[in-house]
């Protein structure tokens, strides 16, 4: 109900100022006018969300499988860790708008697209997998020793098990991040996609239009979020309600 309130309220506001203290000749379309360009360009904002979803969920398998992948590999190796570490803060720290137009000179079809989303969600991902694998208590990894378990055991039954929560609250934020990723590469050259329909109507003065990409991208990236948090939540039943990344 809350919920529901605040929407309302932040419509109600939205169309005031658009009506009042925004308006400049149309630059901030009210709530309606998004609305019908949300309905009269359905089939292209359908078009336009398929292609950049499916470039995300790309990108987003491919950057989460190499940080999950990388992190158990060469945890407990304290100089490839670091190494590892290094490699995921300047992934991260490098702006993708940046690389973007070396990627698109470097790579063809909607390679760039996917490799901006994969890095996007790299280095988020990589620490929460790190963090988690050095999550469990020390006795439970003494059990295992004593039980004359060996290290590659350790991480089968316990460190696994304790990397979920922190690995799927990375997940969380993959998933808005690899969506991002793509529409930015997108913005750089593409042939379909949400970023570059955004270029278009932005080129050809749709303001609505534009809005509404805006809010469709939104709303996929808000979804992305919600059934990764899902999935958290069915995947881990005993894991903290409302902080899948936690404390135990």
């Amino acid at each position: 109900m809350g919920g529901a309130v605040g929407v309302a309220g932040l419509i109600a506001l939205w169309w005031l100022l658009a009506v009042t203290v925004l308006d400049r000749g149309g630059v901030v379309p009210t709530p309606w006018e998004v609305a019908r360009a949300l309905w009269e360009d359905r089939q292209l904002l359908w078009r336009s969300a398929t292609a950049t979803v499916s470039i995300a969920a790309q990108g987003w398998l491919v950057g989460n499988g190499l940080a999950i992948g990388l992190a158990i590999l060469f945890f407990g190796v304290p100089v490839v860790e670091r190494v590892l570490l290094q490699i995921g803060v300047a992934s991260y720290c490098l702006p993708i708008i940046a690389i973007g137009p070396i990627l698109t000179t470097v790579f063809d079809g909607s390679t760039p697209q996917k490799a901006l989303a994969g890095i996007s969600v790299f280095f988020t991902t990589l620490v929460g997998a790190l963090l988690g694998l050095r999550a469990p208590d020390q006795a439970s990894l003494d059990v295992i020793r004593a039980s004359g378990g060996r290290v590659i055991d350790q991480m089968r039954f316990v460190r696994l098990r304790a990397a979920l929560p922190s690995t799927f609250a990375a997940l969380q934020i993959a998933a808005p991040a690899a969506i991002l990723g793509a529409i930015i590469g997108e913005f750089l050259g593409a042939d379909r996609g949400l970023g570059i329909a955004m270029v278009h109507s932005q080129q050809a003065l749709e303001v609505p239009r534009t809005w509404a990409l805006a809010m469709v991208a939104s709303a996929i990236a808000g979804l992305g979020y919600a059934v990764t948090a899902l999935l958290a939540r069915l995947l881990m039943p005993w894991a903290p309600r409302g902080n899948p990344g936690g404390a135990r």
